[in-house]
C-alpha cells in the first residue's frame, strides 16, 4: 500500500513559513522580507539540478546529496494534498505548468470544478475533509506514495488523524522568531522513531517513522 509523507524544509526554530508570507502580500516579497527568508528556507533545494530542471531554467544545477533528495521525493510522489491557503498562494506564484506534474487534492470549503494545468497537474478540490481527499488519493495514486504538501495546519490534522507513516524535514540554518509553526498544534503525543540522518552543506535532512496509536 502507497505510504502517506510529508517533507517540509523547516527553520531552525521551527517555522514552515516565515512572517508576513500570506495571501495577502504574495506579491510583495519585500513585505517584512519574506522573499529573502522563504529563500534561506529553500536554499538547499533552489540550487539543485531538480528545481532548475523543474522549472525550465537550463540544465545547469547542482547534482549532490540536496538533488537526490529533492529528486527522490519528487519520484515516489503519485499524488499530493495541499491546503486552500498553500494552494491560494500557488495560484498567485506557481508558473503555469505547475511543480507537481500528479494530481493534486486541495482541502477546501469552495465547490470548483479541478483545474487542468499543463504538465500533467491537475487539482481535484475535496469538500468533505481529510480522509476523503486520502480515499481519492488512494483511488488514483497507482504504486507510488502520497505526499502531504502543506500547509501546517493540514499536515497536524493528519498526524492528529493518524493518518502519517513517515515524514521528513530539511531543516535549514536560519532562525525567523515568528511565521507559521510547522508543529504549533499536534494534538497528540505523536510516536516517532528516527530512521535516518543526512548533513549537507545547506542543511539537515532527518526522515522519521510514525509510530500507528
Amino acid at each position: 500500500m502507497s505510504k502517506v509523507f510529508f517533507l517540509v524544509s523547516v527553520s531552525l526554530d521551527g517555522y514552515l513559513v516565515p512572517p508576513g508570507m500570506d495571501l495577502k502580500h504574495a506579491g510583495d516579497p519585500t513585505h517584512e522580507g519574506w522573499g529573502a527568508q522563504w529563500g534561506k528556507l529553500h536554499s538547499w533545494f533552489l540550487p539543485t539540478r531538480f528545481f532548475q530542471n523543474m522549472l525550465k531554467l537550463g540544465d545547469g544545477g547542482e547534482t549532490g546529496i540536496d538533488h537526490q533528495i529533492a529528486e527522490h521525493t519528487f519520484g515516489r510522489t503519485g499524488v499530493s494534498i495541499m491546503g486552500k491557503r498553500m494552494f491560494d498562494l500557488g495560484e498567485r506564484m506557481w508558473p503555469e505548468e505547475a511543480p507537481f506534474h500528479t494530481p493534486v487534492f486541495v482541502l477546501t470549503s469552495e465547490v470548483r470544478e479541478p483545474w487542468v494545468r499543463p504538465g500533467g497537474t491537475t487539482f481535484h478540490f475535496v469538500n468533505d475533509g481529510i480522509e476523503s481527499a486520502l480515499r481519492q488519493a488512494r483511488a488514483v495514486v497507482g504504486e507510488r506514495d502520497i505526499r502531504i504538501s502543506g500547509g501546517a495546519d493540514v499536515i497536524q490534522q493528519y498526524l492528529r488523524a493518524g493518518l502519517v507513516d513517515e515524514f521528513g524535514l530539511a531543516i535549514s540554518p536560519v532562525m525567523f522568531g515568528g511565521g507559521t509553526r510547522l508543529f504549533a498544534d499536534s494534538g497528540r503525543d505523536v510516536g516517532i522513531e528516527l530512521v535516518e540522518t543526512i548533513a549537507s552543506p545547506r542543511a539537515t535532512h532527518v526522515r522519521y517513522a510514525v509510530q500507528k496509536p
